[in-house]
């Protein structure tokens, strides 16, 4: 099992408790649906902000747990040239809207309707804010990258997937 150090001030290492074991690595024995997920997530990006993109799979990714996609993201969303602040505030976005532009308002309230469909259904509300941000094309792209991040996040969460091992640029 792994472990992590920190280094504190003094340069002491201090052990963090050993990362779990995975239970399935899927895309071994599943390897064509990999390919296939990896195109479908390369198909749902084009044309739209590679920020608001990495934005949008870190939001996504915290609502349904998935530590892996949390940390994948993350990173990514730093190489995209993303800030600390704003990656940190996420988690709480409707009460930091004042990180985020309007259209990357609109972005987070339909990842939240759309991934926690448990509370019912995209209202029409959140539909007609995001529309009124996006072109239609742009809009499906969007409407596609948050169906495609949900699907990487019911992966790594039902096979207990280990996060902190990611590099940016890693699965291009």
């Amino acid at each position: 099992m792994t472990t992590y150090a920190d280094t504190t001030a003094t340069d002491e290492q201090v052990p963090h408790a050993p990362a779990h074991t995975p239970r399935l690595n899927w895309s071994e024995h599943a390897p064509e649906v990999l390919k296939a997920m990896l195109r479908l997530d390369a198909a749902a990006r084009r044309g739209l902000d590679p920020k608001l993109v990495e934005l949008v799979k870190v939001r996504a990714s915290q609502i349904n747990r998935c530590a892996l996609c949390v940390d994948m993201h993350s990173k990514d969303a730093l190489a995209a040239g993303e800030s600390v602040e704003r990656i940190i505030q996420l988690s709480a976005w409707e009460e930091s809207e004042h990180f985020y532009t309007e259209k990357e308002l609109a972005a987070l309230a339909l990842t939240e309707a759309v991934t926690v469909l448990t509370d019912g259904f995209v209202s029409d509300d959140v539909y007609e804010r995001a529309a009124a941000h996006f072109e239609e094309a742009e809009l499906a792209q969007l409407i596609a990258a948050i169906t495609v991040i949900n699907a990487w996040n019911r992966f790594g969460v039902t096979c207990r997937l280990v996060p902190g091992h990611y590099r940016p640029g890693q699965h291009a």
